[in-house]
C-alpha cells in the first residue's frame, strides 16, 4: 500500500493484496450489506420476495457491455499501432500482471454493483405500497416560485422546443444508461486514483439508496408526464401534446419509454428499470456523481461530463420527466454524500494504520 491508503496494483496477485482491498474498501461492503438486508425485510414485509432472476439478466448486461468496451479498446489500440502481431500485442496488452491484479480487484465490487440495481429497481416500483403520491403539487408550487409564477418547461420551449432538438435530448436520456454499465466498469477496471475510486463506490451505493430510495419514497410524486394518467391532472397537457406533435416529426424516444413504464406500473411488474418516481431525480445524481469523480481522471473528462450534466438536467425538464427542483435536489444530496465521503475513509484508513502499527512491549522491572 502506498501512501493516503492508496493501493498499488502493480506484479502478481497475491492473497495478501486482496484482503488489502477488501479492507479498503469495507465501509462500503458493509454499507451495502446492510442496505441489501434492509431492502429484503422491507419486501418481506410487503409480501415480495426477491428472486435471482433480475440479478442473472443485470450480470448479463454488465456482460455484454465489458465485451463491447473490450472490443472497442482492441480495435482502437490495434488501428493507433499497425502492429505486426495483433494476437501477441492483444495478450501483452490485457494479460498483464497488473492488468489481472486490477481486475481481481474489482471484482468484487462489480458483484455489488450486480445486485444492488435490481435491488434498486425492485424497491423503485414499490414506492406505492410505502406511500401515496401526494408531492406533485408541491413540486409544481416550488418550479413555480423559482421560474416567477411559470412552470420550468415554458421557460426553457423557446430555447429548445423544437422537434429536432427535443429528440436529440430524448436520444442523450437515454445515453445516461452508459453510465450504470460501462461507467461502473471504468471505475471497478481501469487505472483511477484509489480515493477516488472508494469514493465514488460509496456514493453511488448511497446515492442509489438515499436518493433514489428514501427520498424518492418519502416525497413520492410521479412527474409531469404521469401526472395526467395517474393522477388525472391535465396540469401538463400542453407539454405533453407538444412532445407527442414532435414525435410525429422526428421520434422521441421518451414516449416509447414512458408508456412502457406506465405498462409496468399498471401491471404491477418489479422487473429491471420498472418504477415511477419524480422526486429527487438519479439521472441528474448519476450524472453529477461522474463529474465529479471525473474531473479527478482529466479536466478534459471532467469538462465533458459537466456538459453532458447540464444537457440532461434540461432534458429531464424539457422530456416531462422532472420538475426542476428534482434535479436541484440531487445535486445538492449527491455533492453531501460525496463530501462526506472523503471523512468516511479518512476516518476508516485512520483506524487501518492504528490498528497496522507495532504495538511498544510494556518494560519489564
Amino acid at each position: 500500500m502506498t501512501s493516503g491508503g492508496t493501493i498499488g496494483l502493480r506484479g502478481p496477485v497475491n492473497a495478501g493484496e486482496c484482503r488489502t482491498w477488501l479492507a479498503a474498501d469495507a465501509p462500503t461492503y458493509v454499507i451495502a450489506v446492510f442496505l441489501f438486508a434492509l431492502c429484503l425485510v422491507l419486501m418481506a414485509m410487503k409480501g415480495i420476495y426477491f428472486g435471482p432472476d433480475l440479478i442473472a439478466v443485470n450480470a448479463q448486461v454488465f456482460a455484454i457491455s465489458a465485451m463491447l468496451m473490450i472490443a472497442m479498446d482492441a480495435g482502437w489500440q490495434l488501428w493507433r499501432h499497425r502492429v505486426a502481431s495483433p494476437a501477441a500485442f492483444l495478450r501483452d496488452r490485457y494479460l498483464q500482471p497488473d492488468r489481472l491484479s486490477r481486475l481481481l480487484a474489482g471484482l468484487p465490487m462489480l458483484a455489488v454493483f450486480i445486485c444492488f440495481m435490481p435491488f434498486f429497481s425492485k424497491m423503485k416500483a414499490m414506492i406505492p405500497l410505502f406511500n401515496a403520491y401526494t408531492w406533485d403539487q408541491t413540486f409544481i408550487g416550488w418550479d413555480r416560485a423559482l421560474f416567477f409564477g411559470h412552470d420550468a418547461w415554458q421557460v426553457l420551449q423557446p430555447f429548445v422546443g423544437y422537434p429536432p432538438i427535443t429528440a436529440f435530448l430524448a436520444l442523450l436520456y437515454q445515453v445516461w444508461f452508459l453510465l450504470l454499465y460501462p461507467g461502473c466498469l471504468f471505475f471497478c477496471f481501469f487505472g483511477v486514483d484509489d480515493l477516488t475510486r472508494r469514493r465514488f463506490f460509496l456514493c453511488f451505493v448511497l446515492s442509489w439508496t438515499v436518493i433514489g430510495g428514501a427520498l424518492a419514497t418519502a416525497f413520492a410524486s410521479v412527474g409531469p408526464c404521469f401526472l395526467q394518467p395517474l393522477l388525472g391532472d391535465p396540469h401538463f397537457a400542453a407539454q405533453m401534446a407538444y412532445l407527442n406533435a414532435a414525435d410525429g416529426h422526428i421520434p422521441v424516444m421518451t414516449l416509447t419509454v414512458q408508456q412502457l413504464l406506465l405498462d409496468w406500473f399498471h401491471a404491477d411488474s418489479r422487473g429491471l428499470g420498472s418504477g415511477i418516481t419524480a422526486m429527487p431525480s438519479m439521472h441528474i445524481s448519476m450524472a453529477f456523481l461522474y463529474y465529479l469523480a471525473m474531473r479527478h481522471v482529466s479536466k478534459r473528462a471532467g469538462s465533458f461530463v459537466l456538459v453532458f450534466l447540464a444537457l440532461i438536467f434540461v432534458a429531464s425538464v424539457h422530456l416531462a420527466y422532472h420538475y426542476a427542483v428534482d434535479g436541484i435536489v440531487s445535486i445538492i444530496v449527491t455533492a453531501a454524500l460525496w463530501w462526506s465521503s472523503k471523512r468516511v475513509f479518512a476516518w476508516w484508513d485512520r483506524q487501518r494504520s492504528t490498528a497496522a502499527a507495532p504495538r511498544s512491549e510494556p518494560a519489564i522491572a
